[in-house]
């Protein structure tokens, strides 16, 4: 039954995605959007674990100590923001330790798109538009995260509970994959500070 349960949640999941990048015009992101999830490596894992409300990643790390499926599943899928960190660029003498890198537009709108279907998956009815920014914020701090993604996916966060889902999409489409919002924290962080008055 886990089985079948895994993989109805794991489906559904990427048609929620595919749906969400195909209103903002990524097609080929939505169409091989967490294909990992399938193989083995990862699969099995989630069934074994399965819980229905969230992550079996979740279950496996609080049983094992780690979680094989997502050391698996993060270097796979460039919309994780774990699949960015690397060590900094040294500075002068010093070397900076582990930090995120500055993800490409396209991965921070699917990952983005990503937090909104999990969110919608695992809360179902629950779900409002402010249920993903609640979601990342209990997070936040535990994020290594480049400063201009960082206020990239909270803009677009913000943005989602504040005027909802097709504003976000028509802003994503419109403007910021054409290249006409600047991907810089200053001029992002702005924006989230004139969503929020």
């Amino acid at each position: 039954m886990k089985v079948w349960k895994h993989f109805c949640t794991i489906t559904h999941h990427r048609y929620l995605v595919m749906r969400g990048c195909f209103a903002v015009g990524l097609y080929k992101q939505g169409l091989l959007h967490d294909l990992s999830k399938y193989t083995p490596a990862e699969f099995l894992v989630g069934c074994r674990y399965y819980q229905g409300d969230r992550s079996p990643n979740d279950a496996e790390r609080r049983s094992r100590g780690y979680s094989s499926a997502w050391l698996h599943h993060k270097g796979r899928n460039r919309h994780h923001l774990e699949y960015w960190i690397d060590y900094g660029v040294p500075e002068g003498d010093a070397r900076r330790g582990l930090c995120g890198m500055r993800m490409p537009v396209k991965y921070v709108v699917e990952m983005y798109v990503d937090r909104v279907s999990a969110s919608k998956n695992y809360q179902k009815e629950r779900y409002t538009d402010e249920s993903p920014l609640a979601y990342y914020e209990k997070g936040r701090p535990f994020h290594l995260l480049h400063e201009d993604t960082m206020a990239l996916i909270e803009l677009l966060l913000v943005m989602l509970a504040k005027r909802g889902e097709p504003a976000v999409n028509r802003f994503i489409r419109r403007r910021l994959l054409r290249g006409k919002v600047p991907y810089e924290r200053a001029y992002l962080e702005k924006c989230i500070r004139a969503l929020k008055r």
